[in-house]
């Protein structure tokens, strides 16, 4: 059993979720104000908490031996297996230590609340995601741009990130959600705004998720801060989460460079809805049991926001609406986000079929943070640990600031401080490739290839 730091049985248990292709999805009881009834899911045992425990944090223990400072969680089944908080709020001074209420800047994993916040306004029947960007945003200039291929990624709009830092734009003040869909009506014509065709190609762009907000803030009436906190974290309990405003300037975890240098707000951090959300690795876990309650969304919507909409290249890689994913050979799918803004990565790893969760969150831009993702493969047959695939965001360039206040990069807003993750490695300098912790690997690696197969009697598993 955990004797060392303990471990939190949650009510909430895990409904396996199918995926499929969008459906139109029919209106069910309103659960904005209701905590999900629990649901029963199997039990680990002692052995099984011990082996899974001891192998985590195992795997974890090199890069809490190096520089991260953030938190991580892992749980399975309920039970959460191993929670770890390293480091200060304040890394240059030492100051206040990091605890389970400290909060992290999500960066781009902040798009999974905007995502299902429209979606949840579709299943309650208030919007339509097929419906054009235009019907709800006035003088937005692209008729073919929906509200599904902002939702995937397919909309063909380029990076605000990118396309605002033009001379011309004011970088003395904090530009709003308000002013990237001026700017867009503004700048309709240029190509580096919109490539010309919608729903053509997938293109990771912030814009996408900034035009959610506005629209989830024209459909509800509600500011988009006080939406998410009203339809999510107010509901499910998620107590020391908040989307990010000025007024939260004093509370707010600051973010640092690989040098210990904060990073200063510049004009590009008030925009909200592909970042700027804050939050705990307990309130991310509550996040993630939620969604598989089955209590906050229809078996249709989820399996909408799980589906690949992008094929036009080969590989594993695919997105839905508001959340990455690998598609593995095998049939498995590994559901997930990672985000990068300023100093801030975070890492968010939910293995559906396995009921298993992988959460870590930093903010002294730790690179090796997203190799956090290969530990899927203690669970479930994910062929991770065996991957080359680089996991971090560097080859996504929209998903961070890459380092410095004006090199901007799409992954949510603020400086948010990181916690403590996996995998020790020693410090390097920005952009250097880090590896693995050989015995980690190799002790992951040998307990995946041996690992006993536990019959669960009376039980069928859904086809994911």
């Amino acid at each position: 059993m955990l004797t060392r730091m303990g471990y939190l049985v949650l009510s909430v248990a895990l409904a396996v979720v199918s995926c499929g292709h969008a459906q139109t999805a029919k209106a069910v009881i309103h659960t904005d104000t209701v905590q999900p009834a629990p649901v029963a899911a199997p039990k680990l045992t002692g052995p099984e908490i011990e082996r899974y425990s001891s192998l985590t944090a195992h795997f974890f223990e090199p890069m809490l031996a190096g520089r991260f400072n953030g938190s991580i969680l892992v749980a399975k089944n309920g039970v959460i297996l191993y929670e770890k908080y390293k480091g200060f709020s304040d890394p240059l001074h030492h100051r206040d230590s990091i605890t389970a209420h400290t909060a992290f800047h999500l960066a781009s994993v902040s798009k999974t609340f905007t995502a299902m916040g429209t979606l949840k306004l579709w299943q309650d029947g208030k919007l339509d995601i097929h419906d054009p960007v235009a019907k709800y945003l006035t003088g937005f200039p692209y008729p073919a741009v929906t509200i599904e291929t902002l939702l995937n990624h397919r909309s063909g709009l380029h990076n605000y990130v990118h396309f605002m830092v033009k001379p011309f734009v004011n970088k003395h003040k904090f530009l709003s959600n308000g002013d990237v869909l001026q700017y867009i009506i503004d700048h309709s014509g240029d190509r580096d705004v919109f490539t010309g065709q919608a729903n053509r190609h997938f293109e990771y762009s912030n814009t996408n998720f900034a035009l959610l907000a506005l629209i989830i803030e024209k459909v509800s009436g509600l500011p988009y801060p006080e939406f998410i906190s009203r339809t999510f974290f107010q509901p499910l309990g998620m107590t020391d989460s908040y989307v990010y405003t000025l007024a939260d300037s004093a509370k707010a975890t600051g973010s640092y460079s690989i040098y210990g240098r904060p990073f200063r707000m510049e004009f590009l951090d008030l925009v909200y809805g592909d970042k700027n959300v804050y939050s705990t690795v307990r309130d991310m876990y509550k996040w993630d049991q939620a969604l598989r309650s089955g209590s906050l969304f229809t078996k249709g919507v989820l399996d909408s926001a799980y589906a690949g909409y992008s094929f036009e290249k080969p590989g594993q890689r695919n997105y839905g609406l508001g959340w990455r994913m690998l598609l593995i050979p095998n049939g498995k799918k590994l559901i997930y986000h990672n985000g990068w803004w300023h100093g801030n990565r975070t890492v968010f790893v939910r293995c559906l079929d396995e009921d298993a969760t992988i959460i870590a969150l930093c903010n002294d831009d730790y690179t090796p943070v997203y190799t956090a993702k290969r530990l899927a493969d203690l669970f479930g047959d994910y062929h991770q640990l065996q991957s080359r695939e680089s996991f971090d965001e560097e080859p996504d360039p929209a998903d961070s600031t890459g380092g410095n206040a004006i090199t901007f990069s799409p992954d949510t807003v603020a400086p948010a401080k990181r916690g403590p993750v996996a995998f020790s490695v020693a410090p390097e300098p920005a952009g250097h490739r880090h590896t693995i912790h050989h015995s980690a690997h190799r002790k992951v690696a040998h307990y995946v290839k041996h690992k006993p197969v536990r019959k669960k009697s009376g039980q069928t598993q859904q086809s994911a």
